[in-house]
Formats: C-alpha cells, structure tokens, sequence
C-alpha cells in the first residue's frame, strides 16, 4: 500500500462519511462507488459487484467500473463459499479451489475475490471484489471489514432511528389532540419526553351525559420503547375500559390484570384517575402515582396513592377517594420529572418547591400558571436536558356567568 499516511487519513474520511453523509437510495452504491474511485489502486480492487439477498439467492443489482466483462447474476446462498462470508462477515477467497464464482476465473487463471456481507434489520447485501496482482491479505481484510462494520453500523442506526420516529408519531397521535371545553374549568398540559418516545401518559374522558370529565396521568418505569410500548397499553386499556357505567376501581383493576399478563414483571406503570363533576366533586384513584395537590386560598391538599402501581402484581387492592375543587381552586397533576429535576450541585427541585410555587401563583390563570412552573424548573437545572420524562397538567375551576 502506497504512501500509508495518507491512505489512512483518507481512508478516516470514508468512514467519517458513512457515518454522517445524509442516507437516501442509492446511498449504499455511492459510498462503494467511493471505494472504487478513491482506494481502488490502493487496495488493488478492480472490479466489484454489488448483490441483494432475495429468497435463497443474491441477485445482482449494480455493478462498477468494467464488471460488465463478466457475466455474473446470482449467488446461490446455500453454497459454501457463500455461506462462509455469511458467517465471518469478510472473506478473501486466496484459494483456487474454492470459489464463490467460477464466472470470475477467466482462461483458466484464478482471480483472488473478497467478499463482505452489509445488513440492515430488514436486508443483506453481499459486495463481491476481484484484486489485482500485488494485494495484501491483512490489508484488504482490515480495510474491507473497516468498510462492512461502519456501514452495518449506519444501516442499523438509521432504521433504528425511522422505527422510534415511527413510534414516536404513533404515540404523538395517541395524545389528546385537543383540551377538553368544559364549563367553568381551565385545563393546560405540558408534555416532554426526555428521548424519542416517552414513557410518560396523559388523557381525557368526557362525559357529555353527566357533565363530567375524567382525566389521568401515568409514568411506566424505564425510558425509551419499552415504556412507550407500555403507555400504548395502558391507554388503550383506558379508553376500552373507562365508562360511566362501570366502576372506576374496577376498570383499573381490570387494567392492572391485562398489564400484569402482557408486560415483564420487572414493568410496572403509575396512574392517577380521577373524575371532576361540574360543581368541582373529584372523584379518584392513585394506583401509586405520585401524589397530586389540590391548592385552595388556604392549604395545599395531596391526593394520596389508594393502592399499588398496575402490572407489578396480578391482583391490588385499590379504593376510591374523594376531593373538592373549590372556586379559584387548582388542580396540578405531574410526573416525577419536575420535581426530580436536579440542578448542579444535584439538589432536586423537590415537591416543596413545587407546591410553594402553585400556592403562590394561586391567582393567576391555569396557561400562566403551568409557564410559570417550567421556567422555574428549567431555571433551577441552569436549563439542562430533562433528565426524566416530563408531564404537567393544570386545572383551575373558575366563577361562571
């Protein structure tokens, strides 16, 4: 290999590209494109065939520099030589007497190919190589497993990355797309997952018949897509089992007996329940979630667990508690991610901060509120990433004409 200093740096090059260049079809071909235009010489390649993986052959889809000379269509996948690139990711053919493609050898000469397997979740590709005279085994093998791992590695992390935006668009539009309008009540949420798709729920249940809004908060443990896949559960669960007619301690802990059967055991989720009648009667239950508060012109007010978080055991005991919203009174419901925002010197923001702040602000709207609470949060974390999941909801009952 010529002037390996600057092999080396142009070869980072390469990778740097397969690891940022924007993907898009033909992103595969271009990079070994690449490869054949600017390492070629270097690495003694002359002719190089690219192979899609369908049913038990690879079929040819492309073909670069002057590969049309050779007369090459498929690769059965049941064959040894096929079979062992398979299997070790790279191979280099040096031995005669054993070949991936008896096409390749021309005048009863022996051509040495190399061949690497590429692999996305759904694919595989098998880009075949011949060399000229004059290649090094430990360099074709490094460079070309070099190559092979930093594609595989961006082919994954891209479709990784299009199913969790996938599932974060499914759970987008499993939010409530619009606050409910009820009489004499002011109701704001905030929403922010601190990855791609959260582990954090929020609903409304209406109730037009007996004037009456059910709403409810939830935090699954963990992050990312299994919590997500959990809240997808849990709401579903909701909207099939919430009904007026039906006992809410009993649609949740029908709830908590599908999650406990669907999940791990080590998946457990927190939901609060509750229904607020129109002259401010809240009807609930907290299957341990943390506690919301109930601020009056006088007190703050928790409204405590009345049982076990859902899914950790296949039965709970959970009862039914009661409130009163009064005129000028706010309802705040959250997850732990604001007041377990830390700052600096990892003080967390706490539940005392939290409802000093409400209580202070008592008298201002529900919208003003709720933008008063994130700004002091964030201020107090020096504007850092959310370290959790982060939901906020605020309900204020108000004097009506």
């Amino acid at each position: 290999m010529t002037d390996p200093k600057t092999f080396y740096r142009t070869f980072d090059d390469l990778l740097k590209k397969i690891r940022h260049k924007k993907n898009h079809e033909g992103f595969l071909c271009s990079i070994l494109e690449e490869v054949r235009n600017n390492f070629g010489e270097q690495l003694y390649i002359k002719r190089m065939w690219l192979f899609e993986k369908r049913g038990d052959e690879f079929v040819l889809v492309n073909k670069f520099g002057d590969s049309e000379k050779v007369r090459l269509k498929r690769l059965s996948v049941e064959s040894d030589p096929v079979q062992e690139v398979i299997k070790n990711g790279s191979y280099v053919y040096d031995n005669k007497d054993f070949s991936i493609a008896p096409e390749l050898h021309v005048n009863g000469g022996h051509v040495a190919p190399a061949a690497i397997i590429i692999r996305n979740p759904e694919n595989n590709w098998l880009v075949l190589f011949t060399l000229r005279p004059g290649w090094v085994k430990e360099e074709i093998v490094f460079s070309l497993n070099a190559i092979r791992s930093a594609l595989n590695s961006r082919l994954f992390a891209d479709a990784f990355k299009t199913d969790l935006e996938h599932a974060a668009q499914i759970q987008k539009s499993m939010l409530p797309q619009r606050m409910p309008q009820v009489e004499g009540y002011d109701i704001v949420t905030y929403y922010q997952p601190t990855e791609v798709v959260g582990g954090d729920l929020y609903d409304f249940f209406e109730f037009e018949e007996d004037e009456v809004l059910g709403v409810c908060i939830g935090d699954a443990s963990g992050h990312g897509l299994p919590a997500a896949l959990l809240v997808r559960d849990c709401v579903i669960g909701l909207r099939m089992g919430i009904e007026r007619q039906f006992k809410m301690v009993h649609s949740i802990k029908k709830l908590n007996s599908v999650i406990y059967r669907s999940t791990y055991s080590s998946r457990f989720i927190s939901l609060f329940y509750g229904e607020i009648e129109k002259d401010g009667h809240l009807i609930y239950v907290n299957a341990g979630h943390p506690a919301p508060f109930l601020v009056s012109e006088t007190e703050v007010k928790d409204l405590k667990a009345t049982g076990l978080i859902l899914g950790a055991l296949p039965e709970i005991n959970l009862q039914r508690s009661f409130a009163k919203i009064p005129l000028g009174g706010v309802l705040v419901l959250f997850s732990d991610g604001i007041f377990e925002h830390e700052n600096r010197d990892e003080d967390l923001f706490g539940l005392e901060r939290l409802k000093e702040l409400v209580f202070k602000n008592r008298h201002n709207s529900a919208q003003e509120i709720l933008d008063n609470i994130v700004e002091t949060v964030a201020k107090f974390g020096h504007q850092s990433k959310w370290e959790d999941d982060v939901t906020l909801m605020v309900i204020k009952r108000h004097q009506t004409d």
